[in-house]
């Protein structure tokens, strides 16, 4: 390490592009990230990994040169200079995105394609930015929901930390983003904003009243007549038998009962939608990109229904980046779509013209990895206007890793799923038969990364993320993927080329 620090110093101050040539690629145990070093006067920050940790080492020319802010062990050089060793910690990243503002996450509100990085380990960055530099797309790369922070033992601020060190050892400088998924409290809200998070993704299903979606008349009838008379009013007049076109083929019809329906149903979730989105503004100013979910129902959103929820959206003022329906079929996690794809692509096409001509926003495709099947469809009626949320599939890409490179680890991962599924069922919906898997007594270690190409197998490791992360194997998991990062970085990046190869989206220029 220390002749790393010293390959540098008589070029610091004389431009980033002689200290990227020069520098000492490895020595001894320690190897440099290539693309992370980075100057700042007449000091060099880079990110380095030994065989059981990635770290900063920071030369500079004497030690007022060193960086204000880095903290670590700090040793001399030759001629007066010094230099640091600092952790991946929470006050490194505050100092790196000081310095290298691009290290840290922004709003992506005015970009067309955005592509939600679920990255449950903080370790799949670099293979993220990889694909995402191919095409004209930008990626949120700090991405996770408050069930998956408590399944991972992570928090906000160590999601986007996490980032910002990999974004920093790419050398990504085209903007990335971060998103407090599927919130539902102004408290977790917030948490996600002190974290530096960008995106909000608000998850309107404890605020609405989905049961009413059921109901007979009678009942429908009844609750909206207890709404005041202007907003029964006003609801009657905007939407009661009214007909909306999208294009020369498509339209949307509203009769009455479909009208007082949305009213029951939304008003109460709009409402709070606005009072998130004034929230937002004052905590940010114009820097947010808010993303409205209404995708955790048991029942598709109908077109009736997105409409009149756009509308409404709109008419209370709400500056939204994206909106993310249900749409007809299966979702589930790890696996391909599962439906009628014909009447899928109906339905999907009127919501893209939903979001065209009422806002223009972006369609967002939640539980979206590895829906292969429908993304030609998806990015051809959104003209790539979208939002495509993956979370999942970036942990599979590294249970896969281990199956192929530690398959005595893999097998008690998947033993601690199985020993824990009955429970992670209560979380996840998923409708996989277990028993299909073959018992693991039966498999050769060369087989075992068959595994992971069969969905029931997909499904019951994507499922038990949590047991597998914060049990016994938690170690042994993550000094497996520090050893095998190269590997992950290969199958990450491949595996989102794929992705964005069948949503069509153009090449990067």
């Amino acid at each position: 390490m220390k002749q790393i620090a010293e390959s540098l110093t008589a070029y610091l101050g004389k431009g980033e592009a002689v200290l990227k040539e020069k520098v000492l690629k490895s020595s001894g145990n320690v190897t440099v990230y290539g693309d992370s070093v980075h100057a700042v006067g007449n000091a060099v920050v880079m990110m380095c990994r030994d065989e059981k940790q990635k770290f900063l080492l920071i030369t500079a020319a004497g030690t007022k040169d060193m960086p204000a802010g880095f903290e670590g062990e700090t040793f001399t050089l030759a001629a007066g200079a010094v230099a640091m060793k600092g952790e991946l910690s929470e006050a490194n990243a505050a100092a790196l995105r000081r310095y290298f503002p691009w290290s840290a996450p922004k709003s992506l509100r005015n970009v067309r394609t955005t592509v939600g990085c679920g990255d449950r380990l903080g370790l799949a960055t670099i293979g993220h930015v990889r694909a995402a530099k191919k095409v004209q797309v930008s990626p949120v790369l700090a991405q996770q929901s408050i069930r998956e922070l408590t399944m991972t033992k992570r928090t906000f601020r160590k999601v986007v930390d996490d980032a910002c060190f990999l974004v920093f050892a790419a050398d990504y400088r085209d903007g990335y983003g971060a998103d407090g998924d599927h919130l539902k409290t102004l408290a977790d809200i917030d948490t996600a904003l002190a974290a530096g998070m960008p995106m909000i993704t608000l998850d309107l299903s404890d605020v609405m009243n989905a049961a009413a979606g059921d109901w007979d008349a009678a009942a429908v009838n009844e609750a909206f007549d207890r709404f005041p008379a202007a907003q029964k009013q006003m609801i009657t007049g905007d939407y009661a038998g009214k007909e909306f076109v999208l294009a020369d083929d498509v339209s949307v019809k509203i009769d009455e009962l479909t009208a007082k329906r949305c009213a029951v149903m939304y008003t109460a979730a709009l409402d709070f939608a606005a009072e998130v989105h004034e929230h937002l503004k004052a905590a940010r100013g114009e820097e947010f990109d808010l993303e409205i979910s209404i995708d955790e129902t048991s029942s598709p959103t109908l077109p009736s229904h997105h409409l009149f929820i756009t509308r409404e959206l709109h008419r209370r003022n709400v500056e939204f980046s994206s909106l993310a329906p249900r749409f007809i079929g299966e979702f589930q996690k790890a696996i391909d779509y599962i439906g009628d794809l014909d009447e899928f692509d109906r339905q999907f096409k009127v919501h893209a013209l939903i979001a065209r001509n009422h806002g223009n926003y972006k369609i967002s495709v939640h539980s979206g990895s590895d829906k292969f099947a429908v993304y030609p469809t998806v990015g051809r009626e959104t003209r790539h206007y979208l939002h495509l949320k993956t979370a999942g599939t970036s942990w599979l890409e590294a249970v896969t890793v281990i199956a192929y490179k530690d398959p005595q680890l893999y097998r008690d991962m998947h033993q601690c799923a199985l020993d824990n599924v009955s429970d992670m069922l209560k979380l996840y919906h998923i409708t996989a038969d277990f028993n299909k898997i073959p018992a693991l007594s039966t498999l050769s270690d060369e087989e075992l990364p068959a595994l992971m190409t069969m969905p029931e197998a997909r499904q019951l490791l994507h499922i038990n993320y949590g047991p597998i992360l914060t049990g016994n194997l938690r170690e042994r998991f993550f000094e497996a993927m520090h050893k095998f990062e190269a590997d992950y970085d290969d199958r990450i990046e491949a595996h989102f080329d794929k992705h964005l190869s069948l949503l069509g989206v153009p090449a990067a220029k």
